[in-house]
């Protein structure tokens, strides 16, 4: 297919114009992503320098107090009740496998069991089924985590009028 000069000096017209506008296109994407690295900077720069610090002032002046609250008395509870329960339990249950390890060396060395004369005559206990000691321990230190974020919650929540926004419409920023 051949093309007459005038179509063919249309056409390269039409390429240069093409060329010509795709060059102008690729210097405004070039600017345009250059304003918007720019305004990325003056984000990070306005995200540091204001919201930042509102909102940690804001966090100190309303939250923190009942965090730390909430924090003192989960401590107090876990001292207090928590670990003098577990404790008790741990040493009843070593207290147990001491004298389990202690029966089981006397009847290795030949010795037998030392009984009371009172039981020798008894039935023989059926071996009780339940939870072990591992079982109230976590159901102890469940119950006081539960308790523990429970009152924290509740202390966050609770109505205190100094706490509460006016109902105002906000108004425009002065520029």
């Amino acid at each position: 297919m051949s093309l007459s000069r005038k179509r063919k000096k249309e056409l390269r017209k039409l390429q240069t114009q093409a060329n010509s506008l795709w060059e102008t296109q690729q210097v405004l994407v070039g600017e345009a992503a250059s304003v918007a690295r720019e305004a990325g900077r003056q984000l990070g720069h306005l995200h540091r320098e204001e919201v930042k610090p509102r909102v940690a002032a804001g966090y100190e002046a309303y939250a923190a107090p009942y965090v730390d609250r909430g924090l003192k008395v989960s401590k107090k509870v876990v001292n207090d009740t928590v670990i003098p329960a577990a404790g008790a339990v741990v040493g009843s249950a070593l207290s147990v496998w001491d004298a389990a390890n202690d029966t089981r060396s006397r009847l290795a060395s030949g010795r037998g069991l030392n009984l009371p004369a009172s039981w020798a005559k008894s039935a023989p206990v059926p071996v009780k089924r339940g939870i072990g000691a591992g079982g109230v321990i976590a159901i102890i230190l469940g119950v006081a985590a539960a308790l523990g974020v429970l009152y924290a919650a509740w202390q966050t929540l609770r109505a205190d009028d100094e706490l509460w926004v006016a109902d105002d419409p906000l108004r425009a920023p002065d520029a």
